[in-house]
This record gives C-alpha cells, sequence and structure tokens, in this order.
C-alpha cells in the first residue's frame, strides 16, 4: 500500500513526462508543458522529486527530470521549506548520490549541484568538505561522486547570484566554501591522482583540476604532482579532451605575464614538448588529437603573445608551432583557433615599441601568407563533377565559405606586418605562374587548374582593404594581369569581386579604369547569375569612388543603365542605381535637373506601367522595388545650391509627387508600396531639407491621409523627418511654418491615439513602435509645445498601455520617450533644446511634467515593474530601471509608495514578506541617505530575482521534446 501511494503522488508527473517524450499531438505536449513547469514551481515538487529518485519502477529520463526539478527548488524555492528540514534535505541527496554512484552520470552530476547549491544557502553547515569527503570518500565506489562534488562546487559558487542571498553573504559563503578549503582540495586531488595509474588518466579527475584551477594558488598547482598528471594525460584517449581543457585553463591564467612570469617559465617547454605530438597526429590523420594540441598551442600563443612581442627569439618555438598547426591542417579544423592568435600578435607587432620583433617575425608572416593561400583553394572532386565541388555536402560547402572569409582577414593583418606589396606579390606570383603554366592551354569552357588561380585572386580581393590609392608597386602589374583571366566562372567571380576593392586606387590612376570597367561591364553578359551580381557590385564601387572621372560619360553611362536594369535581380538593381547616382551627383548644379530626368524618366514610366496593371503581391512588390530605385537618386543626388535659387532637384520630386501620391492612394493596402513611397519621401526630406517647402503643405496632407486610412506606421516615420527638419532650431524656419508642424504632428498623435483605443495594442507593435519614436523627437524639437499639449496625458497613458507588449522593439522605443520626457522635469533635458547659456527647462515645462506624473505615475511604475518581472524583453531592462530611477530622482517618496503598492499586489508565496520588506527597506534607505542612484541596481536585482524565481521556465523541460537521453554509467 505504501509504495501504491507513493506511486501515486507522482503518476500525473510521469504521465505529463511520458507525453512530452512521445508522439503525442502538440495541443497534447502543450498541455503536458504547463503542467511539468507549474509543478516545478510548487511545494509539492519536493517531496515528489525524491519520491521518484528512490523508486524503482521510474526510467532514467524522467529521474534526471526529477534530479533537475530538485536543483530549480534548491536554487529558487528554498525559502519552502522550514529552516531545520533542511538537514534531512541533504541527507537524502546524499543518500541518492550513493545510489547513482555507478550512474547515469547526468544523475549523479545533477544531485551533485543540488548539493553544492544547498551547501551555498545552508549557511549553518560549516564542515562541507570534510562531510562530504567522510561519508562518500571512504567507499571506491562512491568516490566519483565526490570528485564530481568537488567539480561543480567552485562552479556553482562562482554563479551564485540565482540564489537568495545578500552580495555580503555571498561573499561570506564563498570564503569560506572556496578560500577555505583550496588547500584541502588540492590535497585530495592529489591523493587521488596519485592512488592509482587508472586515477591519474580519469577524466573526472582532470575536469576537477579545471575547475578550482582559479581558486587554488596558480604555483600550487604548477608546483604539484598534478602538473605532471595533466600533461601525461595529453598521451592517452579517454582523458584526452578534459586534458586539453586543463591545460588551456592554466595557460589561460598566465595572461597577466608580469605576475605569472615564473609558472609560465615553467608551463613553456611543457607545452613545447607537444610539438612532436602534432606532427604524429597530422600523419596519423588523428584530427581530434590533432585539434586538441592545436587548441593548447593557440591559447598559449594568446595567452604570452605580449612576452613574443617583447622577447622574439626566447618565444618564436611557440609561433612556429602555430604557424605548424595551420600548415598541417590538411581538414581545416583546427586553424580557426590560430586566427585570434595571429590578430593579436599583429596588434603588438605594429606598434613601434616593437619594431624589432616585428623585422624578426616577418618571415613567419610570410610563410602564413603562402598557408593561407594554400587553404583558400577549392577542393577538387573525387567524381570530378565540377558543378559540385563539395559532392552534395552543402554545410561544408557553407563551412568553406565562411572560413575563406575569415582566413581573408588573417591576410589582412598579414598585409600590417610585412607591408601590402609585399604581401601582394605573393598572389602575383601565383597568378603569374598560373598564366605561364596552363594560360596557353585555357580557353571558353576549359580553365585547367583553376582552383590555383581562383585562390591568389581572393586573397587579391581580401587585401584589397589594406591597400593605400598611393600603391605604385604591385597593383600596376595585377591589373592588367587580372583583366586578362580566361572565362570560368569562378575565377571570373572571384576577379570581378577583386576589382571592386581597389577602385580608391583606380581614382588615382585613371589610365587603368577603362580596361577595368570594360571587363566588369561585360561581365553583366555572363551566363552566370553569381558573375552578374559580382558585376552589379563592383559597378556601384567604380561608380561611387572614380564618379569625377566618370562625369564625361553621363549619356553612356544612362544608355549601359538602361538595356541592364530590368534584367538584374533586385539588389543588383539597387547597385547599379547607387553606382549611377553616384555619378551623377557630381554633375554641375545647372545640369542636375536635366541628368535626373535622363536618369529616373524611365524608370518612373516603368513604374508606371507595372502601377497600371499590378493586381497580386508579386507585381506590388515589383512595384514597391521601383520606387526605391527613385529613392536611392534622392537620397545619392544633393547638390549645394544657393540660397533664393530653384533648387533642381526639388524641381524634379514636385513633377514626381502627384505621380506617388496617386500610387499611394490606389495602393492603400499594401505595405511595401506604402513603406517604400513613405521612405521616398522623407529622403526628399532628408536630403533636400527646407528647399522642400513648397511641398511641404501637400506631403503633409498625404502623410496625414494615408497614415488615417492604411494605420501604417511608415506615415509616422516619414513624419517624424519633416518634424527634424522643420523644427524651430532651423534658422529658416519662421514661427508660423513651425506652429503648422506642431499641428500636423497633432493631427498624427489624434490618429494614432484613435487607433490605440480601437485596438489592443498586440496588434500594433510597429505603428507603436513608430509613434514614440515621433514623440521622442517632438519633445526634442518641439519641447514646450508638445510637453504643454493637453494630448500629452492621453500619450503618457497610451505609454502605459504599450508596455503591456512583448516585442523588444516597441517597448525601448516607449521607454526612451518617457525617459526623454521625464528628463524636462528633472531639469535635464535630452538635449539643447532651450537657448539660455545653462539650458535650463523652464519651471512650467518642468511642473507640467510632475504634474504628469502624478496624474499617471500609479500606472507607469505598476506596468513598468511587472515588465521587469514578468514579460520585458532582456534588452529592455536598462532603459526600464531607467525610467525607474527618472522618476526616484523626479519625486523619490511618492514613487516608493507607487513601487510598494505594486509590490503588494504580488501574487501570495511569490514572495516572503522578508524579501518583500529587505527590497522596501533598502529603496528608504538610500532615499534617507539621499543615494537615488544605487536604487536602481536594487529594482534590478529585485525583478531578476522575481523572474527567475517566478516566471523563467526551469531546466529540464526544453530538453524533453528535443530528444531522448542517453545515459552510460
Amino acid at each position: 500500500m505504501a509504495a501504491n501511494g507513493v506511486q501515486q503522488v507522482f503518476a500525473p508527473v510521469l504521465a505529463a513526462h511520458s507525453t512530452m517524450q512521445s508522439g503525442a499531438d502538440r495541443a497534447q505536449k502543450e498541455q503536458a508543458h504547463l503542467y511539468l513547469e507549474q509543478f516545478q514551481k510548487s511545494e509539492q515538487a519536493w517531496t515528489t522529486t525524491l519520491a521518484m529518485l528512490e523508486a524503482n519502477n521510474v526510467d532514467a529520463a524522467a529521474k534526471l527530470f526529477a534530479a533537475t526539478t530538485l536543483k530549480g527548488k534548491i536554487v529558487y524555492d528554498l525559502h519552502q521549506l522550514p529552516r531545520e528540514s533542511l538537514p534531512n534535505l541533504r541527507e537524502s541527496i546524499m543518500r541518492n548520490l550513493a545510489t547513482f554512484r555507478a550512474g547515469p552520470k547526468p544523475i549523479r552530476l545533477q544531485l551533485c549541484v543540488c548539493l553544492a547549491n544547498l551547501a551555498i544557502q545552508m549557511t549553518e553547515w560549516k564542515d562541507v568538505l570534510p562531510l562530504i569527503v567522510s561519508t562518500l570518500g571512504s567507499d571506491p565506489s562512491t568516490l566519483p561522486c565526490v570528485l564530481d562534488f568537488l567539480r561543480v562546487l567552485p562552479e556553482e559558487v562562482t554563479h551564485g547570484r540565482k540564489i537568495a542571498l545578500t552580495e555580503t553573504e555571498l561573499q561570506m559563503r564563498t570564503a569560506e566554501l572556496i578560500e577555505d578549503n583550496a588547500q584541502q582540495a588540492l590535497a585530495l586531488l592529489v591523493q587521488y591522482a596519485q592512488s592509482s595509474p587508472a586515477a591519474a588518466q580519469n577524466p573526472q579527475l582532470l575536469n576537477c583540476i579545471t575547475s578550482w584551477i582559479r581558486e587554488i594558488a596558480l604555483d600550487n598547482i604548477v608546483n604539484s604532482p598534478l602538473l605532471k598528471v595533466v600533461f601525461d594525460a595529453l598521451s592517452a584517449a579517454e582523458p584526452f579532451e578534459a586534458a586539453v581543457e586543463c591545460v588551456c585553463s592554466l595557460i589561460a591564467e598566465t595572461r597577466d605575464v608580469d605576475e605569472t612570469m615564473q609558472t609560465i617559465l615553467v608551463l613553456y617547454p611543457q607545452v613545447m614538448t607537444l610539438r612532436p605530438k602534432l606532427q604524429e597526429a597530422a600523419r596519423e590523420d588523428d584530427t581530434d588529437k590533432f585539434k586538441g594540441i592545436s587548441r593548447v598551442f593557440a591559447e598559449a600563443g594568446e595567452s604570452w603573445v605580449l612576452l613574443i612581442a617583447r622577447l622574439p627569439n626566447e618565444f618564436r618555438a611557440l609561433v612556429e608551432a602555430v604557424l605548424e598547426t595551420a600548415a598541417l591542417d590538411k581538414e581545416r579544423d583546427a586553424i580557426s583557433h590560430t586566427f585570434k592568435f595571429w590578430y593579436d600578435l599583429k596588434q603588438y607587432l605594429t606598434l613601434e615599441k616593437y619594431t624589432q620583433a616585428r623585422a624578426e617575425c616577418v618571415d613567419l608572416y610570410s610563410k602564413l601568407v603562402d598557408i593561407m593561400v594554400g587553404h583558400l583553394e577549392y577542393p577538387k572532386p573525387e567524381s570530378g563533377d565540377e558543378k559540385d565541388l563539395f559532392e552534395g555536402d552543402r554545410e561544408q560547402e557553407e563551412k568553406f565559405r565562411e572560413f575563406r572569409h575569415q582566413m581573408g582577414d588573417v591576410l589582412k593583418d598579414c598585409c600590417e606586418v610585412m607591408g601590402v606589396s609585399e604581401c601582394l606579390h605573393k598572389p602575383y606570383n601565383l597568378i603569374q605562374a598560373w598564366v605561364q603554366t596552363y594560360g596557353p592551354q585555357a580557353g571558353p569552357n576549359h580553365v585547367p587548374e583553376w582552383q590555383k588561380l581562383e585562390a591568389p585572386l581572393f586573397a587579391v580581393r581580401a587585401m584589397g582593404r589594406m591597400v593605400p590609392p598611393d600603391e605604385s608597386v604591385m597593383l600596376p602589374r595585377l591589373i592588367p594581369l587580372i583583366v586578362a583571366i580566361p572565362d570560368h566562372n569562378k575565377v571570373r567571380f572571384q576577379a570581378v569581386m577583386a576589382l571592386g576593392r581597389y577602385t580608391e586606387w583606380t581614382a588615382q590612376h585613371p589610365e587603368t579604369l577603362q580596361p577595368q570597367l570594360d571587363f566588369i561591364m561585360a561581365a553583366f553578359e555572363h551566363s552566370t547569375k553569381d558573375v552578374i551580381r559580382a558585376a552589379a557590385l563592383s559597378f556601384k564601387f567604380f561608380c561611387n569612388d572614380c564618379a569625377t572621372l566618370l562625369v564625361g560619360f553621363i549619356v553612356p553611362l544612362q544608355q549601359f543603365y538602361a538595356k541592364h536594369l530590368n534584367s538584374l535581380p533586385v539588389s543588383s538593381q539597387e547597385e547599379i542605381t547607387d553606382g549611377v547616382a553616384s555619378v551623377v551627383a557630381k554633375v554641375p548644379v545647372d545640369q542636375i535637373y536635366p541628368t535626373l530626368k535622363l536618369y529616373c524618366d524611365p524608370v518612373l514610366q516603368h513604374l508606371v506601367t507595372i502601377a497600371n496593371q499590378a493586381k497580386d503581391e508579386p507585381e506590388q512588390k515589383l512595384l514597391a522595388d521601383k520606387i526605391n530605385l527613385l529613392t536611392i537618386f534622392f537620397e545619392l543626388v544633393r547638390p549645394q545650391v544657393p540660397t533664393g535659387q530653384e533648387h533642381p532637384a526639388v524641381k524634379y520630386c514636385q513633377e514626381l509627387f502627384p505621380i506617388l501620391g496617386n500610387i499611394i492612394t490606389h495602393f492603400w493596402n499594401s505595405i511595401p508600396i506604402l513603406e517604400r513611397v513613405c521612405r521616398c519621401w522623407r529622403y526628399m526630406v532628408l536630403s533636400y531639407r527646407t528647399a522642400m517647402r513648397p511641398l511641404l503643405p501637400e506631403l503633409a496632407n498625404q502623410l496625414t491621409q494615408g497614415f488615417e486610412k492604411s494605420r501604417q506606421g511608415c506615415f509616422l516615420w516619414a513624419t517624424a523627418s519633416i518634424v527634424r527638419e522643420f523644427s524651430t532650431g532651423v534658422e529658416e524656419i519662421d514661427q508660423s511654418l513651425a506652429n503648422d508642424v506642431f499641428v500636423f504632428y497633432e493631427q498624427q498623435a489624434k490618429t494614432f491615439l484613435r487607433i490605440l483605443n480601437d485596438l489592443p495594442p498586440e496588434e500594433l507593435p510597429d505603428i507603436i513602435e513608430d509613434f514614440f519614436r515621433l514623440a521622442a523627437d517632438m519633445a526634442l524639437y518641439f519641447p514646450t509645445e508638445s510637453i504643454m499639449s493637453p494630448l500629452m496625458e492621453t500619450i503618457l497613458l497610451a505609454a502605459c498601455s504599450s508596455l503591456t507588449l512583448l516585442k523588444e522593439e516597441p517597448i525601448l522605443a516607449t521607454l526612451h520617450f518617457l525617459r526623454d520626457l521625464l528628463g524636462y522635469g528633472r531639469n535635464a533635458a535630452p538635449s539643447s533644446s532651450f537657448d539660455n547659456t545653462r539650458h535650463d527647462v523652464p519651471p512650467q515645462i518642468q511642473n507640467r511634467v510632475k504634474q504628469l506624473v502624478m496624474g499617471g505615475g500609479v500606472q507607469l511604475v505598476q506596468r513598468i515593474m511587472t515588465g521587469m518581472m514578468y514579460s520585458f524583453p532582456e534588452g529592455c531592462f536598462p532603459d526600464a530601471s531607467g525610467v525607474l530611477l527618472d522618476l526616484f530622482e523626479l519625486m523619490p517618496e511618492q514613487v516608493a509608495s507607487w513601487v510598494q503598492n505594486t509590490v503588494g499586489m504580488l501574487p501570495q508565496g511569490s514572495i516572503t514578506a522578508q524579501e518583500s520588506d529587505r527590497f522596501l527597506n533598502n529603496i528608504k534607505q538610500r532615499i534617507q541617505t539621499g543615494d537615488i542612484r544605487m536604487i536602481r541596481t536594487i529594482l534590478q536585482d529585485f525583478t531578476a530575482s522575481y523572474r527567475r524565481r517566478n516566471v523563467a521556465p526551469r531546466e529540464g523541460l526544453g530538453r524533453l521534446e528535443a530528444s531522448r537521453f542517453r545515459f552510460s554509467g
């Protein structure tokens, strides 16, 4: 009967757990997940989890769930237990630990974590390590439990911020558990390591050493028998991975080289003894061993990089070892470990202080370039199928592409150490060698050994950013070689991309422009899409950087633009438009209008044609993309026009405006089209600023009507550009115009408030974000008008309502608006909005903000604290606590009262009375001492602790559905 009774206690838990692992439908799994989540936070979970662990008829996966749940209870819910019951809980955990001494390992480890977290909080337990050792250390079969506990104790103490102890209590407990036990832990590890050859190679031992490395004085470890144990373990298969981790942790602790020089002198020879093992691993194709030893060399290089710069001869062998790692890495699996080292070393070697070291390392970086370019080569498929170089392995292909760009960064480092001309000489030699060897055999669709040509071209491309425009040694020889390469899709792609990296150089060497531009423009006719995309991107760069040289070719450029534009993918259309717009921007002011018409009218005509027949979504998307091409012209063509003279670009905008207005009216329910038109209008305002004044009334009208009809935030986004450009702070703006702009804003605000009244915030996240960004601009540029407006009370209520959202961007926009608004109340305007020398906020505005806070502060505090405890995304916490701090600085006593009311509304049992009192008393003390700024930390700690305990999902749930557990003894 008793056994059945115990089983009945956890039967629902087992059933829900089984559902999560089964093939049940989604609704059943969600119901089971919810039940288990509630169970984990309940008081019944204490007895139920222990019963599950001790029952014979519960499977290993369910027992792991029980152990994980118990850990969560100890970390977050220990307050649910009477203090006098804690010794019994400790005994139960230790008893279960002994039961699971042989495994499964995950359960044993979780129980050790339970015991460690209990030890941290059970401050009356003073003999933690002696009790564990005496209870579980005398029997060889339970020694794995002691080792696991030793391993997790420092880790759990380090992460003790989850636990409900004060900072002072946690510091005291850390001293008791770690600092006071460091020597005993070292003695235990040494004793165990020397107990048998098998013990010395036990990965558990090495994991323990790794955990305690930061807690035990480094010299004590290095001068103990453990150092030999750790390095010897690198020669055995089973402990190898744990030994690599341990060695790397030891080395990492010596990064402060001046403080740890004696330890480094002990470790360095030991590390260098591994070099033959690296070569051996490469010979035997032992990938894991090669990667592990590579990690050790990379960690040593990164940690001791300052010593290499100071003593390049003494530490040259280490640099050579890292270089050898790169050279021997056939699979390119380990080389990535070395990238940061080469960057860090470059950072030192390029300092004047280490000029001598740089000279002594140049030959190593020279070899590094050769190695990197070799690794850049595409593989040769065994099947001989040139169309699928990775033989169907898409993951490997993606990995190779990413890897190449990382190696390109290493080549940039080499340029800084060796000099760009010396670096460029190496790929030049490889290209030249290919031309001499294979050039005569190359023809259409036949480029032998193309990988050996493509790789150095990629290297040339990667180095582009490092080459100064006045380089005169290699580029005059390289450029003619590149524009003469044979036509192979991957080689042509790389050549086109490489030329695009040297356009700043070309701008200063105009004699090389024509052949390069011919080569790139010819690539628009290529049969491969990737080559055409590369050509569009490089064309953009050529036009951007060589615009002045191309002004004389306005007509042929337009013909080329018109010929290819509509056949390109959208991104490439934007790139070549960006290019030709850069050239148009350079023509004389008196030619701007006809030149804009020459380029934009064909685009506009095509746009109107599409608009007349666009019915379905793809056609509307095409129309939106065409509108964006016009926007690019307005974004880039920004001529300096003398005051009083007609603005040629605005003249063209006036012709275009009615067409865009008709499109808005006709396609009012197409979001892509509305967004692109608003973006176009926005750039007209941003580029031509007050010259847009003739268009302003009609633009404001279109934005007001468009927002009212479509309820899309893009109209508010465009409105914000007008607010910024036509604010009272702009010299050319008179008060009458500024008043008109404010009336325009009020119309948009009233529409927004009506929409928010009709629909819940969760249906309007984008509009909310755009409105509060606009409201923040108004507070900045029209502070008096917007803050004194009768609308502000309602806007503040709308802000409170918007803080119920779960999406980060609108919450941040709302919080930023609130912080700006509250700044005026504290005489800390968000910018120099007022002209007097001290930038003081006028008293009537300060009083108005305080009045607003008194009216809506209760709700505001409640919303923000609720958000921080329950719903805000993590990225919102700094600004949310910032708003609360601003409120406290504005009226501390009143806000403290509102915080107290909010805490009083929390669900019963979610916090203890002691925690609530401590939190509120801390706030009161800070107010009394005038240390208001510390309240922010108090609020953050309280809300984070509450959220972790009561809201955040506990461990053990997320993994249930994802996979079944595998257990080993």
